[in-house]
């Protein structure tokens, strides 16, 4: 198998940065690549040489082992080129090469490469489809006008509108646009308690896969550093739901996560509780460092809870 060039990635943080030479982050360029882009601008290339170039088998598990990523920028790139149809999904739920030509695959692998790119776009989008539900706003999304909002085109919205209906944040209603999914404390709480025992099961079923020096990464990932506010990793959850080598969790979370996780992320709206979520995450991790699995456990669950009350003060905020 003839291999493309592959870009260089870390594991440790999903970070919108450039990736210099020797592997690092170079923190002080803001206007590059996220991760997920230079993952589907380097598969993009690959698919216009060929299947044959394709750097591994066209699967989330393999794409992440050769990127040597978490799953959750490898599944927004294989989402975004699907999207496209540079990527198909077969019947049997597995990937295969789209029909698309060489020549417009090579295209929009240099149009992805270009700075000011989708991948911040539809973090924005996200957030505002969040914050429409969080105000239960019932006026309905239409393309251009939100196009227009992000100055980007209709297609690239379309686009993303599409992925967000099938994660259930929209509803596309003929004729008249795309509804936004109501916030619900009871679909919440519904699915913070799913989501605590399926997360729970997953971290004891990604024991054995865990390998100390990632979990050191993680560690470092959510300390604080020169007394500055941590910079959360919001990867340290997929890193035990992508080690636990049961896809129905996988595609649980897969399928329900982006809502919630834009929710709670958008929760996080103070220094006070960045900390506290970091603060967080560290004793999960420590705890897994002693193999100390009970503890590991027991701080995980309250971690999950504490996510309520932290949309709960953001909702009042918005009322205010």
């Amino acid at each position: 198998m003839q291999y493309c060039h592959p870009a260089r990635f870390i594991f440790e943080v999903e970070y919108n940065g450039a990736v210099p030479s020797d592997g690092g982050i170079d923190r002080n360029n803001v206007n590059t690549m996220t991760i997920a882009e230079q993952i589907k601008a380097d598969l993009a290339s690959c698919l216009a040489q060929g299947e044959q170039a394709l750097p591994c088998r066209l699967t989330l598990d393999a794409l992440a082992k050769h990127y040597g990523v978490s799953m959750t920028p490898v599944r927004n790139a294989v989402e975004d080129l699907v999207g496209l149809g540079a990527i198909r999904r077969l019947d049997n739920g597995r990937l295969a090469p789209g029909k698309v030509s060489g020549r417009t695959l090579a295209s929009l692998s240099r149009q992805i490469g270009k700075p000011g790119n989708r991948q911040g776009l539809e973090q924005e989008v996200r957030r505002e489809v969040v914050c429409r539900s969080l105000r239960q706003d019932g006026e309905f999304l239409r393309e251009q006008a939100t196009a227009e909002q992000f100055s980007t085109g209709r297609t690239a919205v379309r686009q993303i509108f599409s992925r967000l209906a099938g994660a259930g944040m929209l509803e596309h209603v003929p004729r008249r646009g795309w509804r936004v999914k109501p916030y619900s404390a009871a679909d919440t709480l519904d699915y913070l308690v799913v989501r605590e025992s399926l997360e729970l099961k997953a971290l004891d079923l990604a024991r054995p896969n865990f390998v100390e020096s990632e979990l050191r990464s993680l560690l470092a990932a959510n300390q604080t550093t020169n007394g500055h506010a941590p910079v959360l990793d919001y990867d340290m959850h997929d890193y035990w739901i992508e080690r636990c080598d049961n896809r129905y969790i996988q595609e649980f979370f897969a399928r329900y996560s982006v809502f919630y996780n834009t929710l709670f992320n958008s929760a996080v709206t103070d220094d006070a509780v960045k900390c506290e979520m970091a603060r967080e995450h560290c004793e999960i991790v420590e705890a897994l460092l002693e193999k100390d699995w009970r503890g590991a456990r027991s701080a995980l669950s309250r971690h999950i809870g504490d996510q309520q009350d932290n949309v709960e003060r953001m909702i009042a905020a918005l009322r205010d």
